[in-house]
C-alpha cells in the first residue's frame, strides 16, 4: 500500500524557518518524482515544488522560489521541504504528492498519491 506521511509543520514568526518532511513507503521510491502542493483557507490548491527521481531537475514555484528547497534521500525514502524566509502568505497545508510519471508537473490531478497534510502557520 502506498503511503506518504508528511511532518514538521508548525507555528513559526514571519522570517523563521521550518523544514517539512515526507516519509514514504509502499512502492518503489527512487523511481519517481515527488512534488510538494500547499492549500490555505478558502484557496485552491497550489503547487510548490517538485523533484525527479534521481534530484537531476527541480523545479519552484514563483512564489517559493529563492526561500524553499526541495530535497530527497532515497536511501531513506524521504523528501524534504526546508522553508525559509517564511511569510504569513506560506501559512497552508503543505501535502506531499506521488508522480509515477517522474515529470516535474505543476498541475495536482497529474499526480497519483497524497499525503493527508501538515500545517504550516506563519505569524506576523
Amino acid at each position: 500500500e502506498v503511503q506518504l506521511v508528511e511532518s514538521g509543520g508548525g507555528l513559526v514568526q514571519a522570517g523563521g524557518s521550518l523544514r517539512l518532511s515526507c516519509a514514504a513507503s509502499g512502492f518503489t521510491f527512487d523511481d519517481y518524482a515527488i512534488g510538494w502542493f500547499r492549500q490555505a483557507p478558502g484557496k485552491e490548491r497550489e503547487f510548490v515544488a517538485a523533484i525527479t527521481w534521481n534530484s537531476n531537475s527541480i523545479y519552484y514555484a514563483g512564489s517559493v522560489k529563492g526561500r524553499f528547497t526541495i530535497s530527497r534521500d532515497n536511501a531513506k525514502n524521504m523528501v524534504y521541504l526546508q522553508m525559509n524566509s517564511l511569510k504569513p502568505e506560506d501559512t497552508a497545508v503543505y501535502y506531499c504528492a506521488l508522480d509515477f510519471h517522474d515529470t516535474l508537473t505543476t498541475y495536482d490531478y497529474e499526480y497519483d498519491f497524497w499525503g493527508r497534510g501538515t500545517q504550516v502557520t506563519v505569524s506576523s
